[in-house]
């Protein structure tokens, strides 16, 4: 897919993989919208992006199904179109088992990882249609296909977006709408707690995945990789 003229939608684009994503894409000549829901890092976030390209964004809730229509149909409206929805906006509470879970932060979690790529996914799709196609890639883990305890409302969430992933690519490849989802590994980011360091240079950083996304891009029409695994090459022997 030549990116010009493109527009992309990458939702959790402040930090992270998410930013990694967008920067990788507006400079390859995309504009490109993020959504985030602290104003400040969308904010900066939107400013960096700026230097290389056109960008904006809106600050979204993706468990909201109002909030996420209203982002789209702003990107939408201020680049003309949606040509690439990445959704990235995720969440992980580790280290509970489900006896300590409470049932707010289960649902907290299927409602950011699952639920709100649905929402995202409801109202791209029409817009994609609208430009006579589109690339949705799905932002999974290698936790939703290997369970773990602990993390039982994040493998739900994972293994629920697998499914739902290739449901979707099956409705939609006749519409010349793409679909892949990415299972990675351990990445070097502050998500769920962690906290990115030099300690653990070994583990994927934001841009492996971003690069993942654009070599997926990269490929003919007629070639879909629908499911993608990266992990790290070399992990800590235990």
């Amino acid at each position: 897919m030549n990116l010009d003229n493109k527009s992309a939608v990458v939702t959790g684009g402040t930090k992270g993989i998410g930013f990694s994503v967008a920067e990788s894409l507006v400079k390859a000549g995309a504009s490109v919208f993020i959504c985030g829901r602290n104003k400040a890092e969308l904010r900066d976030a939107i400013a960096e992006l700026s230097r290389y390209g056109q960008a904006g964004g809106e600050v979204c809730d993706v468990r909201s199904e109002d909030q996420v229509r209203q982002m789209l149909e702003e990107a939408e409206r201020l680049f003309g179109g949606v040509d690439i929805l990445v959704n990235n906006a995720g969440m992980g509470i580790f280290g509970k088992t489900v006896e300590e879970l409470s049932g707010d932060e289960f649902r907290q979690t299927l409602e950011t990882n699952l639920f709100g790529v649905f929402y995202a996914c409801h109202y791209a799709v029409p817009m994609m249609k609208r430009r006579g196609g589109g690339y949705i890639i799905n932002i999974s883990s290698l936790a939703g296909q290997n369970p773990h305890p602990k993390m039982a409302a994040y493998n739900a969430s994972k293994y629920g977006l697998n499914g739902f992933s290739e449901a979707l690519m099956m409705e939609v490849r006749q519409e010349n709408i793409k679909v892949s989802y990415i299972c990675p590994g351990s990445v070097n980011t502050d998500f769920g707690g962690d906290t990115a360091s030099d300690a653990k240079a070994w583990q994927l950083q934001p841009d492996d995945i971003a690069q993942v996304i654009m070599n997926l891009l990269a490929m003919p029409d007629r070639a879909l990789p629908s499911k993608i695994e990266i992990r790290p090459s070399k992990p800590p022997v235990r």
